[in-house]
């Protein structure tokens, strides 16, 4: 069965208002086992008091997003292709994160046949939808569902999913942001 794995965007928090505790305790309640803490914003106090936050309150697996220099906070780390470049390779990445969670964004067959090489624990896959919360180029759709099979590690896909959405068993996570959000505005009109 597919999981859902939640986007903890700050950007999403901070249009909708919604503080990070109750969003936190609000992805406890819809049982989520894994989420993604994203913040584009690089102010660094912001992000740690933020992972701090994650971690008291949220009781699965956090994966922080790009931001390496806090992998101390957080029980893995997501990158993105021009990470790879930046960082040099995945083994320079392995020996700062050590045994931690490590995922890779992946957008085609070639960076999926690409990733099939290092020593990931996931792949993102996407963008599925057109998405408001990320610039994407690309927009995959059910073509992303034929090449997923071509990896070897587990596959979450990304990009416009909603909670809605079911995928056979080869895709492992549901990577959800904006539509998990819409559902706790919904909880929470009273």
């Amino acid at each position: 069965m597919t999981k859902i794995y939640a986007l903890i965007d700050k950007g999403l928090l901070n249009s909708y208002k919604i503080d990070l505790k109750e969003f936190c305790n609000f992805l406890n309640e819809q049982n989520i086992s894994v989420a993604q803490y994203r913040n584009k914003s690089n102010n660094k106090n912001d992000i740690l008091n933020d992972l701090k936050t994650v971690k008291k309150y949220f009781n699965g697996t956090l994966i922080i997003n790009d931001y390496i220099d806090y992998i101390n906070y957080a029980d893995g780390l997501h990158i993105g292709q021009e990470d790879l470049i930046k960082y040099g390779s995945i083994e320079n990445i392995k020996k700062k994160i050590g045994n931690k969670l490590l995922g890779l964004s992946t957008h085609n067959i070639s960076e999926i046949e690409i990733a099939n090489k290092l020593d990931i624990d996931y792949i993102g896959l996407g963008a599925y939808r057109p998405t408001k919360t990320k610039n994407v180029s690309t927009i995959g759709g059910k073509q992303l569902l034929e090449i997923s099979k071509k990896s070897i590690h587990k596959v979450a896909i990304i990009g416009g999913v909603k909670l809605s959405d079911s995928f056979d068993s080869y895709i492992a996570y549901k990577v959800i942001g904006s539509d998990l959000f819409r559902k706790f505005i919904e909880l929470n009109k009273s």
